[in-house]
C-alpha cells in the first residue's frame, strides 16, 4: 500500500464516529417523542425533534419497529453505563440507587408500546426482553450491593423483585399525565432504608 492509499482510508474514522452521534441524536429524539407522544408519533415529529429530514429517520431505521427496537437497545444501554457513574459521583450509594431507579422508570415509560408493536414477533420481543434482564439486573445488583453494604438499606431484596416492583408501578403511566410513576417509585425505594438511617436524617 503506497502513502496516497493510506491518507484515503483515514477519514473513514471519524465518518464512523460521525455516524454514531447522528443515530445518538435520532435515538434520542425518537426517546423523548415517545415518551410526549406514545410510540404511534408521527416519524415527521421525531425528525423535527433531531433537526433532520423524515428520509434520514426512514435511511437509518426503515420500519417503525426497527426504530424502537433501536430506542429499546439504546436506552437499556444509556441505564447500564448509568448504574456504575452514579455510584462514582452521588453522595452515597443510596443517592446512586435512587436516580438509576428514576432513570429505570423513565426507561420503562417510554418502553411500553414495544409489545405491540412486536407482538407478531414474539421471538424477536423474548430476545429483547432477555437482553435487558442480562444487562439491567446486574447493574441495579450492584448498585443495592452498596447501599446495603453502607448500611443505609435492607439487604434482602434481589433486584429482580424490586425492578418488577418498579415495572408495575409504571403501567399505565403513558395514559395518564397526572400519574407520577417516579414519584412512587421514589416512595418504594425509601421503603427499603433501615430504620437507623431514617431517624438519623
Amino acid at each position: 500500500m503506497n502513502d496516497s492509499d493510506r491518507g484515503a482510508g483515514r477519514p473513514a474514522r471519524p465518518r464512523r464516529a460521525d455516524a454514531r452521534r447522528n443515530e445518538k441524536t435520532l435515538l434520542d429524539a425518537a426517546a423523548a417523542v415517545f415518551v410526549a407522544s406514545g410510540v404511534d408519533a408521527p416519524v415527521r415529529d421525531i425528525a423535527a425533534k433531531a433537526g433532520v429530514g423524515t428520509a434520514t429517520i426512514y435511511r437509518h431505521f426503515p420500519t417503525r419497529a426497527d426504530l424502537i427496537i433501536a430506542v429499546y437497545r439504546h436506552q437499556v444501554e444509556a441505564c447500564a453505563e448509568a448504574g456504575p457513574a452514579l455510584l462514582e459521583t452521588s453522595a452515597t450509594p443510596y443517592a446512586a440507587l435512587e436516580q438509576w431507579i428514576g432513570l429505570f422508570v423513565d426507561f420503562l415509560v417510554t418502553k411500553h408500546g414495544l409489545a405491540a408493536v412486536l407482538r407478531s414477533d414474539d421471538a424477536g420481543f423474548d430476545a429483547l426482553h432477555a437482553y435487558f434482564l442480562d444487562r439491567l439486573v446486574p447493574v441495579c445488583t450492584r448498585l443495592l450491593d452498596a447501599a446495603a453494604a453502607a448500611g443505609e438499606i435492607r439487604s434482602d431484596i434481589p433486584a429482580i423483585a424490586l425492578m418488577r416492583g418498579v415495572g408495575n408501578l409504571c403501567i399505565g403511566a403513558e395514559n395518564d399525565p397526572h400519574y407520577d410513576a417516579r414519584r412512587l417509585a421514589g416512595l418504594l425505594i425509601a421503603g427499603l432504608r433501615l430504620p437507623s438511617v431514617t431517624r438519623a436524617e
